[in-house]
């Protein structure tokens, strides 16, 4: 299933897709009318906490049930009526992200000063930091003459874990969405660390959808291109990673318990703006698409 948060006519409101149609079922509205008994959570992120991977499962049979009922559009909300939302809203701290987790990165960003890490590289970007599909972003001018974007799956964990188990990784994921990583590199490198570069306003963009795991059968075996205004810039494959999935969960519950709803963001592919010839930074009014497929685009747009 395709989860999905959203603003509809003033409300904050969490949805599933509907197969086959540009709406999304009303969970909470779902839940209300047939599953009264349960918990309602009031957001995606909340659902997470409280059920983990069984609300999958618990959404599934609502829906196949709500399915068959006369008044089923009464419980659908059109996509075109709707203010996007990232998956979740806030994380519960930081979002892990992995650097220069492709080789062809790498070889792009200076071969002769950045090598082959050995060992997985790991920085965040604040919490605070958060935007949506389709949101206008600051262009952070004032700040900045170096804002790059960088597409990357991302995982979204489904219970708390500490010290994971290899075989037992994926056991601990809720599903897959995409993260546009806006950067500041002229920031990064001045500071000579990452977080005050990688954590300007609205820098991680997220959505379209959380897919679950039961559906995004091979996510590290699936295509990421990202388009600025049409040109494509990045075209990999997930099966590139240096550092695979399982490899990340094991590696960062050693030292930092995970939360449900944690987002990792597994690193970006070849491509991006500032190692082109000459650099292309992004600008005021440039269109960003990520897609991956088994998810769907996610769209950012600059601002002023």
């Amino acid at each position: 299933m395709k989860f999905l948060s959203f603003n509809y006519n003033g409300l904050e409101l969490y949805g599933v897709k509907v197969k086959k149609e540009e709406k999304a079922w009303n969970i909470i509205e779902l839940l209300k009318k047939f599953d009264s008994e349960g918990a309602i959570p009031a957001t995606l992120r909340e659902a997470i906490e409280i059920y983990g991977v069984d609300f999958i499962e618990k959404i599934r049979k609502i829906v196949e049930k709500v399915s068959q009922n006369e008044d089923a559009e009464n419980y659908k909300i059109p996509l075109k009526d709707i203010i996007w939302r990232a998956p979740i809203i806030r994380t519960p701290k930081n979002i892990f992200c992995v650097g220069h987790n492709y080789p062809a990165l790498i070889q792009e960003i200076n071969k002769d000063t950045v090598k082959t890490p050995k060992d997985v590289v790991i920085f965040t970007k604040a919490a605070t930091t958060i935007a949506a599909n389709n949101e206008v972003i600051p262009s952070h001018k004032e700040l900045t003459n170096q804002l790059d974007y960088e597409g990357e799956l991302a995982i979204v964990i489904a219970k708390s874990a500490k010290n994971i188990l290899k075989p037992l990784a994926l056991d601990y994921v809720f599903g897959y969405t995409i993260m546009n990583d806006i950067t500041a590199h002229d920031m990064q490198y001045k500071h000579g660390q990452f977080f005050l570069g990688k954590s300007l306003e609205k820098s991680a963009v997220i959505g379209p959808y959380l897919v679950t795991k039961d559906e995004l059968y091979s996510p590290e075996a699936t295509s990421i291109v990202t388009k600025v205004n049409g040109e494509i810039r990045q075209n990999a494959m997930t099966s590139e990673m240096l550092f695979r999935i399982d490899d990340l969960l094991v590696e960062i519950s050693k030292v930092v318990p995970f939360e449900a709803a944690d987002i990792i963001a597994t690193g970006t592919p070849a491509g991006i703006g500032s190692a082109m010839n000459p650099p292309q930074f992004l600008k005021q009014g440039d269109e960003i698409k990520i897609t991956i497929d088994g998810i769907g685009t996610l769209t950012t747009i600059i601002g002023e």
